[in-house]
C-alpha cells in the first residue's frame, strides 16, 4: 500500500490519540494510556447533519450530567443549546473572534441562566474543569460540514459534543508540501468557508508527519508555533519522523492541556485600531507560567528565575501567570505585583494587561499609592515600578500569598530598592523574568532570584537558539560600516573607564559623559562624520529596508547628536519621515525644550504612527529612550552609533527581532564599532549568547556554493539561449515534481542569502546567473493558492526588482499565461521585438485550435498561415510581419469578444449543450443532454453568489466539473474542460 496523507498521517494522529488503527480491519482494543483518553468515532457514527456544528446528543447529556438544575429538568438543556446555536449563527455578522469570545464565556462557566429556585441565576457548566473524567472526549476524521460551501476537515476533536480542535494532515512524502499547506487550508479556506465550526475553537493544528504547528482562530500563518515538551532529551525519537510529532501531539492535545489553555491561557485583546484578536500561548509561555503557579501552590521555595530570550513573549507570560494565580481557589485571592524599573516598561506592561481585559488590574500612580494598596491589603493585580518601594517600611504586608513578578530582573532590582522591597514584603514569592541575566559581584540576577533547587539556577529557560528554532523571534544580522568613522577601542576604554555601566545611561547621563570626554564628543558629532554616516544610511535604507516595507531606528551618542542626525537626514527625506524621541531636563534651554521636548502622550502617538505601515514616519532617532520596553515589529534595521554593551546592548538590538510579515531577520548596521569584537560586546557567562549575531561576511562566504548548488539542476542547459525556446529548455530540465521541488529548495536558500546581502558588491559577480534562475523559478512556481507554500514562497523585493528590470512582458511566465489583450498587442506593435512576436504567433495558433469549426476563426487562421508564408519567402520585412501579426491579433480579440457577447444571451444549460455539440467527436457519449444535466446539477450545489471572485469557490467548482467529466471519461480533454469552465464561470 502506498503512503499518503490519509493512511500515514491522518490515521497516525487517530492512532496516537485513541489507540485505534484505521489501517487494519481487524478488531482492536483501544490502547491503554495514562489519564484521559480520546475515543474514536467515525463521522458516519456521529448523530448530526452536515449543517450542524454541535453533537447535540453528547452536549445535552453533558449539561444534564454537570448541572443539578438541568438534571432535575432535562428540558432546560435545550434552552442552553439554543443560546449556543445563536452564537454560532451570529458569526456571520459579528465576526469569528467576537463569536469565539462570546462562546468561550459559556465554555469557561462564566454564563448564568435563571434555572435556580425562584428563577435565581446559576452558573452553567458545559465542561467539568475539576474532575476531567466527567467529560466525554471524541476524535473523528473527515468531518463534513456545510455553510456557504461544503468542507471536510481531516481531524476534529470534540469535548462534550463541542468541536474544540480542528486538524489538517498533509502528505509526508512530497518535499514541497508541509504543515504550512495544512495551516493555510484551515486559516484561509475553512475559517472563511465554514466559520461556525471555529466559533468554539480552542486551537487548530497542522502536520505533514514531520513537524507539528498550531494556532488560534484568525492567527496569521507567520505566528503559528510548534509545541515542545519540557523534557526533550530523547533526541533519537525526534529524528524518526512520525515519532517526532507523536509525543508533542499527545501532549498538546491531551484533554487536560486543552482545557487548561481554554480556562487560563486564552486572551482576547484589542489593538490601537480597536480590532479584536485572540491570543493563545506558545509552549514556553505556557510552561513558564505554569511553573510559577505550581511553585506558589507548593509554597516551599519562595523564588525562581525565568530566562526567556528577548522578544519571546515575557509580557504575555506574566499575563497568563497572573491570570491563573488569581483564579486558583487554593491561593485564597492572592495579590500579584508586576514590577518594572523604567517608565517605558511600565507603559508596555500596563498596555498588555489592559488590552487583554484582565479583571482587577491596578496601575499605581505614585509611591504613596503603592504603599496604601499594600497596607490596605488590596487583592488585585498591581502594576508598579521598583522605584516606588523607595522609603517603604519593613513588614508592610506579611501575607504569604503575595506574588511579585519582576520584569527585566537584571538591573535595579538587585540593589537597595530590591532589598527594601524584600523587607516590605518578607513572605512574598519573588520571580524574576529576564532576557539578559547578569552574573557579576555587584549585580547578580542568579543570587537575587535563582533557586539552588533549579538546575543551572533557572526555573524556566528559553534560549536564543530555542526562540530562533521555533520562530518566536528572528535571527539578527549585523553589518560593520565605514571603518574610517569607527572609534578606536583603546580610546573608548580610556575615556569611558570611570563609567562601569555606561550601557544603562539615561539621556542626562549620556550628556554628562560627553562633557567629561569632550574630545570623543567632538569626534562623534563632527559635521563631516555625521554627514558621511547619514548619506550612507539614506542609501542603505532606500536600497535594503524601504523596498520590503520595513522601518528603521537611529541610535546616537546623546540628545544633541539626535538633533544633528535629524537635520542631516532631512536633506535626504521630507521632515515627516523621521522623528526624535528624547527627554528634556530643567537645565535645557527654552528653545531646545520647545523644539524637541515631548511628553508621554506625544511619545505614545509617535510610536503608534511608527507602527502604522501606511504612515510617512520611517525613522525614529533616539539615544536612550525606546531601547527597552519598545515593541515595534515593523522595525527591521537599527543604525547604531553609540557605545552600548552587555544586557543593554542585547536589549537594544533585539528591538529588531520581532516577527512581522515577510520579515526574515533583524539587522544592526554598526557605525560605532560596537561589534568589532562581538563576543566582547556581549560579555555573558553563557557562551550561547555570543552566537546571537550573524556577521554578513559569513553569509557572503556561503553565496558562491549556493549559486553553484542551484545551477546544477540545469546541467547541460544553454543559458545564453533567449526567448521561449530557452525557457522551455530550462523547464524541461526540471519537468518532474521531484526535480521542481529540489530546485525550489536550493533556490529558496539562495534567495534568502541574496535578499540579506543586497546590495553588496559581491552580488554583481552572480547577478546574471541569479537573474536567470529567478526567471525560471517564477515561470514554474505554483499559483499562490496551490500546495507548497513554505517551499514555493513569494519572491523578495530585491529579487522582484532584479527580474523586472529590462524584462519584456511574458519573459518569466509560462507560455500559456501570455495575456492577449489590446494593451499587450499595442505594446508589441509599437516595440516590434521578434521574441514577443514569436510568442504572439504561437499563442494565436493555440487560440485558433480552441475555436476549431468556427468560420470566423478559421479565416483568421488562414490569414496567419498566409502571413507566415510571405515572411518565409522574404516578401515582407520583420517589422512588417510584426505589424500584420498584431492586426490579426486585434481581430482575434474582437472575435472572442463577439463570441462571448453571443454566449451571454443563452441560458446556462443551452450554452453548455451548444458547447458539447460543437466539440462532439466520435468518442463523445451520444447523450449530450445527460452530461449537461449532470454538470448543471453538481455546479448548482457547490456554487454560491460571487464564487468566481474567491479562490475557494473557483477551486470547488473546478473540482466538481472535473468529477462530472470523469464519469464520461472526458476529464483528460483540457480544451473541453477550459471551455466548459469558462461557460460555467459566465453563466452560474
Amino acid at each position: 500500500m502506498a503512503f499518503n496523507e490519509l493512511n500515514s498521517v491522518e490515521y497516525y494522529i487517530i492512532s496516537q490519540l485513541s489507540g485505534v488503527n484505521l489501517n487494519t480491519t481487524q478488531f482492536q482494543e483501544p490502547k491503554v494510556s495514562y489519564g484521559l483518553q480520546w475515543q474514536y468515532k467515525s463521522a458516519a457514527d456521529l448523530h448530526r447533519s452536515v449543517n450542524e456544528v454541535l453533537l447535540e446528543m453528547e452536549l445535552k447529556e453533558a449539561l444534564i450530567r454537570l448541572n443539578p438544575e438541568i438534571h432535575a429538568k432535562p428540558e432546560l438543556a435545550d434552552e442552553v443549546i439554543y443560546k449556543l446555536r445563536a452564537i454560532l449563527i451570529s458569526v456571520n455578522h459579528t465576526g469569528l473572534v467576537k463569536a469565539n469570545e462570546e462562546f468561550f464565556k459559556w465554555l469557561g462557566g462564566d454564563k448564568t441562566m435563571p434555572f435556580g429556585e425562584n428563577n435565581r441565576h446559576v452558573p452553567i457548566r458545559i465542561f467539568d474543569f475539576e474532575n476531567l473524567n466527567q467529560n466525554t472526549y471524541i476524535v473523528t476524521n473527515q468531518f463534513r460540514i456545510h455553510h456557504r460551501e461544503t468542507k471536510i476537515p481531516d481531524i476534529v476533536l470534540c469535548i462534550n459534543g463541542i468541536p474544540v480542535v480542528v486538524g489538517e494532515a498533509k502528505t509526508p512524502i512530497r518535499p514541497s508540501v508541509s504543515w504550512l499547506d495544512g495551516a493555510y487550508e484551515i486559516h484561509e479556506v475553512y475559517e472563511n468557508s465554514v466559520p461556525q465550526l471555529f466559533v468554539p475553537n480552542i486551537l487548530s493544528f497542522a502536520t505533514e508527519g514531520k513537524t507539528l504547528y498550531y494556532g488560534g482562530i484568525r492567527c496569521p500563518l507567520d505566528f503559528w508555533a510548534p509545541w515542545r515538551l519540557e523534557d526533550e532529551d530523547d533526541a533519537l525519537a525526534r529524528r524518526l519522523g512520525l515519532g517526532e510529532i507523536g509525543k508533542e501531539m499527545g501532549d498538546l492535545l491531551h484533554p487536560a492541556r486543552l482545557l487548561d489553555i481554554l480556562q487560563n491561557f486564552s486572551l482576547f485583546t484589542t489593538n490601537n485600531k480597536k480590532q479584536r484578536s485572540k491570543v493563545i500561548p506558545r509552549f514556553q509561555q505556557y510552561e513558564g507560567a505554569n511553573k510559577i503557579v505550581d511553585r506558589v501552590k507548593e509554597g516551599r521555595v519562595k523564588k525562581g528565575l525565568i530566562w526567556h530570550f528577548q522578544g519571546s513573549g515575557k509580557s504575555l507570560l506574566m499575563v497568563f501567570a497572573a491570570q491563573k494565580l488569581r483564579r486558583a481557589a487554593e491561593l485564597k485571592s492572592p495579590t500579584v505585583i508586576v514590577l518594572v524599573d523604567r517608565t517605558d516598561l511600565d507603559t508596555q506592561i500596563s498596555g498588555t494587561f489592559n488590552a487583554s481585559d484582565i479583571p482587577n488590574v491596578e496601575a499605581t500612580e505614585s509611591i504613596k499609592d503603592l504603599q496604601r494598596m499594600l497596607e490596605q491589603d488590596t487583592r488585585k493585580i498591581i502594576i508598579s515600578m521598583i522605584h516606588k518601594f523607595r522609603d517603604a517600611k519593613p513588614n508592610m504586608n506579611t501575607r504569604d500569598n503575595i506574588i511579585v513578578l519582576v520584569d527585566e530582573a537584571h538591573r535595579t532590582q538587585e540593589g537597595d530598592l530590591g532589598r527594601q522591597m524584600r523587607a516590605a514584603l518578607p513572605n512574598a514569592f519573588l520571580f524574576g523574568l529576564t532576557g539578559t541575566p547578569v552574573n557579576k559581584a555587584d549585580k547578580n540576577t542568579f543570587w537575587a532570584f535563582g533557586s539552588d533547587e533549579d538546575e543551572g539556577g533557572y526555573l524556566s529557560r528559553y534560549t536564543f537558539q530555542d526562540s530562533i528554532r521555533d520562530g518566536a523571534t528572528l535571527p539578527l544580522h549585523f553589518e560593520p560600516r565605514l571603518i574610517d568613522v569607527h572609534v578606536d577601542k583603546e580610546t573608548i576604554d580610556q575615556l569611558f573607564g570611570e563609567f562601569k555601566e555606561e550601557a544603562a545611561l539615561t539621556d542626562e547621563e549620556a550628556d554628562a559623559l560627553n562633557k567629561k570626554s569632550a574630545k570623543m564628543a567632538a569626534f562623534l558629532k563632527s559635521p563631516e562624520r555625521i554627514a558621511k554616516i547619514v548619506n550612507d544610511i539614506a542609501t542603505h535604507f532606500k536600497d535594503k529596508v524601504a523596498p520590503h516595507g520595513f522601518k528603521a531606528m537611529i541610535v546616537t551618542p546623546d540628545r544633541f547628536a539626535c538633533t544633528l542626525y535629524k537635520e542631516e537626514l532631512d536633506k535626504y527625506f521630507s521632515s515627516e519621515v523621521s522623528k526624535i524621541v528624547i527627554s528634556t531636563t530643567a537645565n535645557d534651554t527654552l528653545e531646545f525644550k520647545e523644539k524637541w521636548g515631548i511628553n508621554k502622550s506625544q511619545q505614545e502617538r509617535i510610536v503608534d504612527e511608527y507602527n502604522d505601515p501606511l504612515s510617512d514616519l520611517q525613522f525614529l532617532i533616539v539615544t536612550a529612550k525606546l531601547l527597552t520596553g519598545f515593541d515595534a515589529p515593523i522595525l527591521q534595521t537599527m543604525y547604531l552609533d553609540k557605545s552600548i554593551k552587555d544586557h543593554t546592548l542585547l536589549q537594544a538590538i533585539c528591538r529588531t527581532n520581532r516577527l512581522f510579515p515577510n520579515k526574515t531577520y533583524g539587522r544592526i548596521v554598526d557605525y560605532f564599532g560596537v561589534f568589532d569584537d562581538a563576543a566582547k560586546a556581549l560579555e555573558f557567562d553563557e557562551t550561547s549568547v555570543k552566537q546571537i549575531i550573524t556577521n554578513l561576511s559569513e553569509l557572503r562566504a556561503q553565496l558562491p556554493q549556493a549559486v553553484k548548488n542551484t545551477l546544477i539542476h540545469f546541467d547541460g542547459v544553454d543559458r545564453t539561449k533567449q526567448g521561449f525556446e530557452g525557457l522551455e529548455d530550462a523547464q524541461n530540465a526540471i519537468k518532474t515534481v521531484e526535480k521542481k521541488d529540489a530546485f525550489a529548495a536550493d533556490y529558496k536558500f539562495l534567495s534568502k542569502l541574496w535578499e540579506s546581502l543586497s546590495p553588496d558588491n559581491i552580488l554583481g559577480l552572480y547577478q546574471a546567473d541569479y537573474k536567470w534562475l529567478s526567471q525560471v523559478y517564477e515561470s514554474v512556481r505554483p499559483a499562490s493558492d496551490n500546495i507548497g507554500k513554505l517551499l514555493w514562497m513569494t519572491l523578495g523585493a530585491q529579487t522582484t526588482k532584479l527580474i523586472h528590470d529590462n524584462i519584456h512582458v511574458g519573459d518569466i511566465h509560462n507560455l500559456d499565461e501570455f495575456i492577449l489583450d489590446a494593451d499587450v498587442i499595442e505594446d508589441i506593435f509599437n516595440n516590434p521585438d521578434p521574441k514577443n512576436a514569436k510568442k504572439l504567433e504561437k499563442l494565436l495558433v493555440n487560440r485558433f485550435k480552441k475555436h476549431t469549426g468556427d468560420p470566423k476563426f478559421r479565416k483568421l487562421s488562414e490569414l496567419l498561415e498566409e502571413l507566415r508564408d510571405r515572411a518565409e519567402k522574404g516578401l515582407i520585412t520583420s517589422i512588417e510581419f510584426v505589424k500584420e501579426l498584431c492586426k490579426i491579433a486585434k481581430e482575434t480579440v474582437q472575435a472572442e469578444k463577439d463570441l462571448a457577447d453571443a454566449y451571454q444571451e443563452k441560458s446556462p444549460k443551452a450554452a453548455l449543450t451548444e458547447l458539447f455539440v460543437e466539440l462532439k467527436t466520435e468518442q463523445t457519449p451520444a447523450v449530450v443532454e445527460r452530461i449537461v444535466a449532470d454538470i448543471d446539477a453538481i455546479v448548482r450545489v457547490v456554487s454560491f453568489p460571487g464564487w468566481q471572485k474567491t479562490t475557494s469557490g473557483e477551486r470547488e467548482v473546478q473540482k466538481s466539473l472535473r468529477q462530472a467529466l470523469l464519469k464520461y471519461q472526458l476529464h483528460k480533454d483540457q480544451i473541453l474542460f477550459d471551455r466548459a469552465y469558462s461557460y460555467i464561470k459566465e453563466y452560474y
